[in-house]
């Protein structure tokens, strides 16, 4: 059994505290540790990682040497006296067992996305949460963003809608454990669901494997590193659904983060290139339906943001959900749950090359 160092922070009498064990410090780990510690409604007493050599050199870098639990064992971890949550940040293929473990305990859960990689073990986490009353989130970032979260209240000043683009490349990082549409699409997806107010309705993909081709268990044609991807929403009028085209790859030098919905009276632009506006609306129209078609209007607006962290966002909402107990309005495990049906769905096409029904 592992030893671990024990002994809590110190927090003020009168402030209420919450008491997190985080799972898994590597590159997403380390920024979540980075935040709930900054904090004040959180106190971090427990961290796991089987590498002990990455436990101490962060306790190192963060001065928590000797005031939290190191632990290479995560079924030890979520036993940790006095908890009250628990932050699961590794593969996604270890999520079920970990999240079961940890909601049987009693704890509350914020966990990186996906939520699992299958509907049925999702599905099964958000009713057992629900049967404990205890507070299962998901770690969609994007969508604590403010530029999202802005971007929502604009789309409306786009009229009707008809159609939508994006990009999503960079030379890496690459998961072993998950595709370029578990990994990366999935971002965009939840953006647009967010921005529309609903999900799609169909879906098709293809995708191309360089670096990862042998067979894994969700994946039968190896982990894709670049893909297209089709959405497809129906507005109510099957005639005309608002069709959405994705673009992603770990394996393009050329790094875009770029997402745009095309309306009837502008473009609404997501850009988050260091040169570029976060987000900018393009207002435009013509003044006729009928030839020659004249431009009238065009202006282009750079939309003020607030200069928030995401991410902080993130960790500041979860803590207020589990303190009142009730779900995430944003990030809960039921959308996280949608989204993994979502992208089941996906694989599905990327295999068939065909257009699945959602």
């Amino acid at each position: 059994m592992t030893n671990p160092l024990v002994l809590h922070n110190q927090v003020a009498p009168d402030q209420v505290s919450l008491d997190l064990a985080i799972v898994g410090l590597g590159r997403w780990g380390h920024h979540l540790l980075r935040n709930f510690l900054a904090l004040p409604e959180a106190r971090v007493v427990a961290l796991v990682d089987p590498d002990r050599q990455r436990l101490h050199d962060l306790c190192d870098r963060f001065g928590l040497a000797g005031t939290v639990a190191c632990y290479d064992s995560w079924t030890e971890a979520i036993a940790h006296p006095g908890l009250d949550a628990a932050v699961i940040a590794t593969p996604a293929s270890t999520h079920y067992p970990m999240i079961k473990a940890a909601l049987e305990q009693g704890l509350h859960v914020l966990s990186e996305k996906p939520l699992t990689l299958e509907h049925a073990t999702s599905d099964a986490l958000v009713q057992l949460a629900a049967g404990r009353q205890r507070q299962l989130m998901v770690d969609h970032t994007y969508l604590f963003h403010p530029a999202v979260q802005r971007g929502r209240e604009l789309c409306p000043e786009l009229g009707m809608l008809r159609y939508g683009y994006a990009a999503r490349t960079n030379l890496g990082p690459v998961r072993p454990d998950a595709d370029v549409f578990w990994d990366l699409a999935i971002h965009d997806i939840s953006i647009l669901n967010h921005w529309l107010g609903m999900q799609p309705t169909a879906v098709a993909a293809c995708g191309q494997a360089w670096l990862q081709t042998q067979p894994q268990a969700n994946a039968a044609s190896g982990l894709s590193d670049t893909g297209w991807l089709r959405l497809i929403y129906d507005r109510g009028d099957r005639s005309h659904p608002l069709e959405v085209m994705v673009h992603i790859s770990w394996a393009n030098p050329d790094k875009q983060r770029r997402l745009a919905l095309v309306g009837d009276r502008g473009t609404l632009v997501l850009d988050e290139s260091p040169q570029a506006n976060p987000l900018t609306l393009y207002r435009g129209q013509f003044q006729t339906q009928a030839y020659p078609f004249v431009p009238i209007g065009p202006q282009v607006e750079a939309i003020a943001i607030a200069s928030n962290e995401p991410l902080r966002e993130m960790c500041r909402h979860f803590l207020q959900c589990v303190a009142v107990n009730q779900p995430s309005p944003i990030s809960s495990g039921q959308l996280a749950t949608d989204l993994v049906r979502l992208m089941v769905a996906i694989t599905a096409a990327v295999e068939t090359g065909t257009t699945i029904v959602v």
